[in-house]
């Protein structure tokens, strides 16, 4: 890759440079007409096949690229004479030395001053594609000089650095664990930042603001850099499914689906709705399994749970409240894992009641995510099933070193984290680190 980055940079800038000055017009279109179609074929504009392509309208088959490519192959075939710069006057200083007698002195003078005027024509555009380089260059100075210095006392406090680290830094590789048959990463990556659904407590704008981030692109982008971690599956709601099909089409890339089958038309339909788009597991949406526990419907949540392992896939059941999995247990429904919240209460907006020494019930409005931890612990760790632990961050407001290591050391056979692109490497190292750590009393399950 460094290679062909390496000759891609540098084939633009003298191919660019040749034809600027229109000089070796002929190879340098030669070149250009070869590296067009390279571009061409690496990004053709045909349905399915956008990922990574920069487009600048509705294209089919026939794009800006091609025209290019087509435009350079005519290039190659015209005579130097056809065109102004420095080709053409190297063609016609050959030709003046090798025939005389050249023309009268006054006639020679103008008609040469007239030739060379067009064939050094490109020189105005040279010069000022070395002022712009001086320019940016200046710039890069002046923008290096001022992010390095050390900040003036008034605007020190509101400057902050960060560091993003590279696939390069990662430490190793996430041990496995198996939902079923199923083999999974001790880290999953959660859904909802790239499905933009953003828990941001009173910062209202956050959703759309997460949703403008990740396009089509930056999501495939962010589900290649997680595969190249190790972590091998996201779990999401099914209105993903278009996008995570788009990248298995698209990139070849490999990452498990794990739906919440979360629908509008309730869980039922969410799991048939999941299977067409391929999902690899399934399980019924911590906030359904509440309505449904809630209003005694216990039959529709085991024949969703049938329903999922009549496509042979694993079938598990959501909660972000412990009682709903507490009356699942009392009635013997098991499903093949749980999804259940988990995360201490020891972060300032936690709005916890001193009095009763238990959260309060509005907090639970995107800030609470596990009312009762401890309960939560003990609970699950008496169960047989595999235990998938989310929220472990109480929606960013844990670090998640604090984060995973309770939640592995509390029970969770596996976590999952929502994380932008540039956090995977950096969590995964993390969550590696916690493993390594690792003090649990609840034995490894799955």
């Amino acid at each position: 890759m460094k290679l062909v980055d390496f000759l891609n940079i540098w084939g633009l800038i003298l191919i660019g440079l040749s034809l600027f000055a229109g000089l070796l017009i002929r190879w340098s279109s030669i070149a250009g007409a070869i590296l067009l179609l390279f571009y061409y074929v690496a990004y053709p504009p045909v349905p399915g096949y956008t990922f990574g392509s920069v487009t600048e309208g509705s294209y089919l088959w026939i794009n800006k690229t091609l025209i290019e490519f087509f435009i350079l192959l005519i290039f190659t075939a015209l005579p130097v004479d056809f065109f102004f710069g420095f080709d053409r006057w190297i063609r016609r200083w050959k030709d003046e030395k090798a025939h005389v007698p050249a023309p009268t002195v006054k006639e020679g003078t103008s008609f040469q001053r007239r030739e060379m005027l067009r064939d050094l024509i490109s020189v105005p555009i040279i010069g000022a594609f070395a002022y712009a380089t001086y320019k940016k260059k200046k710039w890069d100075s002046f923008e290096e000089k001022f992010m390095t210095g050390k900040p003036d006392v008034t605007s020190g406090p509101t400057l902050k650095s960060f560091q993003f680290a590279s696939i390069a830094d990662l430490k190793g590789e996430l041990p496995k664990g198996l939902i079923g048959d199923l083999g999974l990463r001790r880290l999953i990556m959660g859904g909802n930042l790239i499905g933009g659904w953003a828990h941001a407590r009173d910062l209202v704008y956050v959703s759309k603001l997460v949703k403008a981030y990740h396009t089509d692109e930056r999501m495939m982008i962010t589900l290649q850099i997680a595969e190249r971690c190790g972590v091998n599956a996201i779990i999401t709601n099914p209105s993903l499914g278009r996008i995570m099909n788009k990248y298995w089409h698209e990139t070849g890339g490999k990452i498990k689906f794990i739906s919440d089958c979360g629908h509008k038309d309730g869980f039922l339909e969410g799991t048939r709705q999941t299977q067409h788009a391929g999902a690899s597991a399934m399980y019924c949406q911590g906030g359904d399994a509440y309505r449904l526990v809630m209003a005694s419907k216990f039959d529709v949540i085991r024949k969703g749970l049938e329903l999922i392992q009549s496509y042979g896939k694993p079938a598990g059941v959501g909660a972000h409240r412990i009682e709903t999995i507490q009356e699942c247990v009392k009635l013997g429904i098991k499903p093949d894992f749980w999804v259940k919240t988990l995360h201490e209460l020891n972060y300032w907006s936690a709005q916890v009641d001193t009095d009763r020494k238990e959260p309060i019930e509005r907090g639970f409005q995107d800030n609470i995510f596990c009312l009762k931890p401890q309960e939560t612990i003990d609970f699950m760790n008496g169960l047989e099933e595999t235990w998938i632990a989310f929220k472990v961050l109480a929606a960013g407001a844990i670090e998640p070193k604090d984060g995973f290591q309770c939640a592995f050391d509390n029970g969770a056979d596996f976590i999952f984290v929502g994380m932008y692109d540039f956090q995977i490497v950096d969590d995964c190292n993390i969550a590696l680190n916690s493993l390594t750590n690792i003090k649990r009393a609840r034995p490894w399950r799955g």
